[in-house]
């Protein structure tokens, strides 16, 4: 039964096959990630199909690089985040590596996860816990950069990756130490801005500090290796501490859990995180009101103390302004010690498998939504550059079978005079190159002035004026008006690279139509590149990082250790988006730059086989009927291998994985959901054998 929005989540309702993660959510990713490895397959040989038959071009070559680029770099990314004691890292425990038979993460009652912990599986690597000193804040580098500096980090590798050593491993992100004020503060680790039940410094004057800023686990999980990340976060507001978590770890990930103890219910200090950091992406994040077996009163009727929560949830929901169908009351103690021991009953109590479903769901549909969107548009492209190339050598091929139909029965003169004419034709025909030299000069300068607006230099040049604004401004008040017109110019920028695109394809759009005027090319070129998602990817910086900038963070901004690195970070960020930007453009140029080069190369060939074709002519007239038949069986094995290419492209986005039957919570059902099997038709002939080869 579908459950309908606003329904109170029953956990008697939950189905037996929902009850287990380890099956329904891992069963799903599996289809994924078989559908991922087949489609590579698939890539390779498409790939090598079009090479063996001369329809491959640069751009096609790049088209199927850069999206076997995003199928082998693609991740699942799942970040919880929580005041400390709210058991944030036992229900990452329950949900993730209950088969473990322990607990991963430790979770134990106070402050446990003191630094952010990354939990991945990078395959061909050994198991292992890389381990970043607090020590590295100092140089103001970005958790992005620290990450190719192998050298900054303290490994322990974990030997056959074993649970028990994982667990013990990962205790080292509890450790702690006191250093004096002026060291926290130079560590931007200063307890002036934390909140005000955070702990203060000690009768010495020293502040309790983590050890380490971050932590990378690479552990052979099933989930982990299928591609799923997972993102522990610490405690006691932290989230402000290290600016990368907030404006680049947390929006990237496919899912944010909210976890609160059902206990404490929403106090000041889940207030302020939510509203500083969560609330502006609610729609992506879910609540989870942890500890409800804490409610469980042996003296209260069962339907009593599910009133109770159900009454807690929606005024959760009131409170934090979300749809109730994304607050979920669970007891992950329950649900871990249940799975570990197999009851089925007591997981079910925990109400863990209704949020589980709502997070498989989103975190599938939208990995679901954007590789079937990536899929088709590489797709649409292949189709383009395969049939630009095919067009033009049949019609190549075409034009050379009406002329030698033209000679039947002609004389030896008068194949003679067919012959100069030819060699006339092409000696024309290469007077072209002064003009697709001067269009490739044109096409350079104006591809140059598009990309020079979205350069690293005048991006790093915006970016110090922005910051030359904050400094004349009185505590850097002026910070969030600085940053709004840094976006303001960058968002020109961005107009700027589309209006030269445009002028740019003007430009290809009459040259190509000169061209196939006066020399019969059959050039067509693709519309320009639209730069505008990219100017919302900007517009989403913006909103994420604005709220950083105004009052309640004056004495944060004034300090120079973290507005430097808040603009490393956000330099980061912003070459990201232009940098893709500019790859965009680039690949479209490549594209339009790549059909010209084909049809040169195909007129040429053209030529040569002209030639020859009447030379053999001339020699043995035998050979005129011959060489038609050759046109006409290679024109037809062309035509073959295009309707076999275009197959293949074709059958691409259907080879996506299906998507999940509910994208949104709370999910009906957990059932698996079986992949799309479509295979790409075969052929029931022979494959042709290569183009160009001689019949």
């Amino acid at each position: 039964m579908a459950m309908k929005p606003g329904m109170p989540i029953d956990p008697a309702s939950a189905p037996a096959d929902a009850l287990r993660m380890t099956t329904a959510f891992a069963g799903k990713l599996d289809a994924l990630s078989r559908w991922r490895a087949t489609l590579l397959d698939r890539l390779a040989l498409l790939q090598r199909f079009l090479a063996d038959h001369d329809l491959a071009c640069a751009a096609s070559t790049a088209v199927i690089a850069l999206l076997r680029e995003r199928l082998a770099s693609d991740k699942l990314v799942a970040a919880f985040v929580a005041e400390f004691s709210r058991g944030k890292s036992e229900l990452i425990n329950a949900i993730f590596f209950a088969d473990t038979g322990r607990r991963v993460l430790p979770a134990t009652p106070g402050r446990t996860t003191m630094c952010p912990v990354e939990l991945s599986c990078r395959p061909g690597e050994p198991a292992s816990l890389a381990l970043l000193p607090i020590e590295t804040r100092h140089d103001g580098a970005t958790l992005a950069e620290l990450r190719t500096r192998t050298n900054a980090w303290t490994r322990l590798p974990l030997q056959g990756g074993a649970a028990d050593q994982l667990s013990a491993a990962v205790a080292q992100v509890m450790r702690t130490r006191r250093v004096d004020a002026a060291e926290a503060r130079a560590l931007g680790l200063c307890n002036d801005e934390r909140l005000p039940d955070a702990p203060a410094p000690d009768a010495d004057g020293l502040v309790e500090i983590p050890v380490w800023r971050h932590a990378l686990v690479n552990y052979p999980h099933p989930l982990l290796e299928r591609g799923l990340v997972v993102l522990d976060t610490p405690g006691l507001n932290a989230l402000g501490a290290e600016p990368e978590l907030t404006l680049g770890l947390l929006p990237e990930a496919q899912a944010t859990v909210f976890v609160l103890g059902a206990d404490t219910g929403v106090t000041r200090s889940d207030m302020q995180l939510w509203r500083e950091h969560l609330g502006a992406r609610a729609a992506s994040c879910f609540v989870v009101l942890n500890k409800i077996d804490t409610l469980r009163d042996p003296l209260s009727a069962p339907s009593q103390v599910t009133n109770q929560i159900e009454s807690l949830r929606r005024a959760t929901a009131r409170t934090l302004a979300i749809a109730p169908e994304r607050v979920f009351a669970v007891s992950a103690r329950e649900a871990l010690t249940a799975r570990i021991h197999g009851d089925d009953a007591a997981l079910r109590a925990s109400r863990l498998p209704a949020f589980e479903a709502a997070l498989g769901a989103q975190l599938l549909g939208q990995r679901h939504a954007l590789l079937q969107g990536a899929v088709a548009e590489a797709a649409r492209q292949l189709q383009l550059q395969v049939a630009h190339r095919a067009g033009e050598r049949r019609r190549q091929s075409a034009e050379q079978v009406q002329e030698l139909r033209g000679l039947r029965g002609k004389s030896a003169n008068q194949l003679r005079a067919a012959q100069e004419r030819a060699a006339a034709e092409a000696a024309e025909f290469e007077q072209c190159n002064v003009h697709v030299q001067a269009l490739r000069a044109v096409h350079l300068r104006l591809l140059t002035k598009a990309l020079a607006t979205l350069a690293s230099d005048a991006l790093r040049g915006e970016v110090l004026r922005m910051q030359q604004e904050m400094r004349d401004s009185l505590l850097n008040l002026g910070a969030r008006k600085a940053f709004v017109a840094l976006c303001e110019r960058l968002r020109v920028r961005l107009a700027a690279a589309q209006s030269e695109c445009v002028e740019l394809h003007a430009m290809l759009r009459a040259s190509h139509a000169r061209l196939n005027a006066q020399y019969a090319f059959g050039l067509s070129l693709d519309a320009p590149p639209t730069l505008q998602l990219f100017a919302r990817e900007l517009r989403a910086i913006e909103s994420g990082y604005t709220r950083y900038l105004g009052l309640t963070h004056a004495l944060r901004l004034s300090q120079p250790r973290f507005m430097e690195g808040f603009v490393r970070m956000l330099v980061s960020k912003l070459r990201v988006v232009f940098e893709s930007a500019a790859a965009e453009i680039e690949l479209w140029s490549k594209s339009a730059s790549s059909h010209l080069d084909a049809q040169l190369a195909e007129r040429r060939r053209a030529f040569r086989r002209r030639s020859e074709a009447l030379a053999r002519v001339r020699i043995a007239t035998g050979e005129l009927e011959q060489r038609i038949a050759e046109l006409g069986a290679q024109d037809a094995a062309l035509a073959a291998v295009l309707q076999l290419a275009g197959e293949q492209i074709e059958a691409l986005p259907a080879l996506a994985p299906a998507a999940p039957e509910t994208a949104a919570p709370p999910a009906a059902s957990a059932q698996p959901v079986a992949p799309v099997t479509t295979p790409v038709r075969r052929p029931t002939m022979p494959m042709p054998k290569p183009l160009g080869a001689r019949a």
